[in-house]
């Protein structure tokens, strides 16, 4: 029989991850799994890392069931894996951006059945000075948003929780700006910006930034977004109207794909890696590892 390893995180989104628990192991029971189930508790031994080091190279299918952050843990721990097993997803987050990107239906029943009977679909994950990550890692104004917003808030107000903390945080996040080297496989610019991204979707926070260009997440590439440091708010607010609508020409903000980036400052520049704090760095280097990942999905 097939290994299905059940991994819970019940405080993730609205704290109702686990509400559900019994019918995800009776259905995975049904598929021709045995189920082994274990909650999430970071910091601990049941830990996604130290419970995946244990049971993954056993294990057909790791399931988990949390928001983007739990996700990007699991990622990390199977990334160490050298047979990998296959990963089923159950989004219970506040945004979700990367499940929408996948397929991965926001109804609880259809995404368990996609996580169960689903077809497989190899994506790109990218690493930041040795940390991976799923979808994003991003530098700059509004970067601390992502981790610091009250859950709270996220619960009650979803996306509008991000909006709300950004427009409190808009007169400090104004005179923020790094001086940055920038090198990829096209070239090396430096500048000035105040804010920066590399994506593996075509939503991030809740706003559709990529969503005319074409973004793919199997295709060994992702999104390099660059917003210079604005002369004062009101060409902030210009750039930030343009962002909410997908990227588009704008002398402030630059957009390309790459499959590697260096960025070298002369302080420590702080990163946000799926919605987390990922670490400071004066170099950070950024890679894209092609079809890193198998996940199970309705299709992309």
């Amino acid at each position: 029989m097939r290994k299905v390893l059940i991994l819970i995180n019940a405080k993730a989104g609205t704290g109702k991850a686990g509400s559900r628990l019994m019918q995800i192991v009776t259905e995975a029971a049904k598929a021709g799994y045995e189920p082994l189930v274990f909650p999430i508790l970071p910091g601990t031994e049941l830990s996604s890392e130290h419970l995946i080091g244990a049971y993954g190279r056993e294990t057909d299918l790791i399931l988990c069931s949390g928001g983007d952050g739990t996700l990007n843990h699991v990622m990390n721990a199977i990334m160490s894996l050298r047979r990998k097993p296959v990963l089923a997803y159950l989004p219970a987050g506040s945004t979700n951006d990367f499940a929408k990107g996948l397929g991965i239906p926001s109804n609880k029943q259809r995404a368990l059945e996609a996580a169960l009977y689903g077809g497989t679909y190899a994506y790109d994950v990218g690493s930041i000075n040795g940390r991976y990550f799923n979808y994003v890692a991003a530098f700059g104004a509004f970067t601390e948003i992502s981790y610091d917003t009250k859950q709270e808030w996220k619960n009650v107000l979803g996306y509008a929780a991000y909006f709300l903390s950004a427009i409190v945080e808009l007169h400090a996040n104004i005179r923020y700006s790094q001086h940055l080297v920038i090198e990829t496989e096209q070239g090396t610019e430096e500048g000035d910006d105040v804010f920066g991204a590399v994506c593996n979707s075509a939503s991030v926070g809740g706003l559709p930034l990529f969503g005319k260009a074409g973004v793919k997440l199997n295709d060994g590439k992702m999104e390099l977004l660059l917003i210079k440091a604005p002369k004062n708010l009101l060409e902030l607010q210009g750039m930030a109207s343009i962002l909410r609508k997908g990227v588009s020409n704008h002398p402030g903000i630059s957009f390309k794909q790459i499959t590697h980036v260096t960025f070298k400052s002369e302080k420590d520049l702080a990163w946000t890696v799926d919605g987390e704090f990922g670490g400071s760095y004066k170099e950070s280097a950024i890679r894209v590892h092609k079809h890193a990942i198998t996940i199970m999905t309705n299709g992309v």
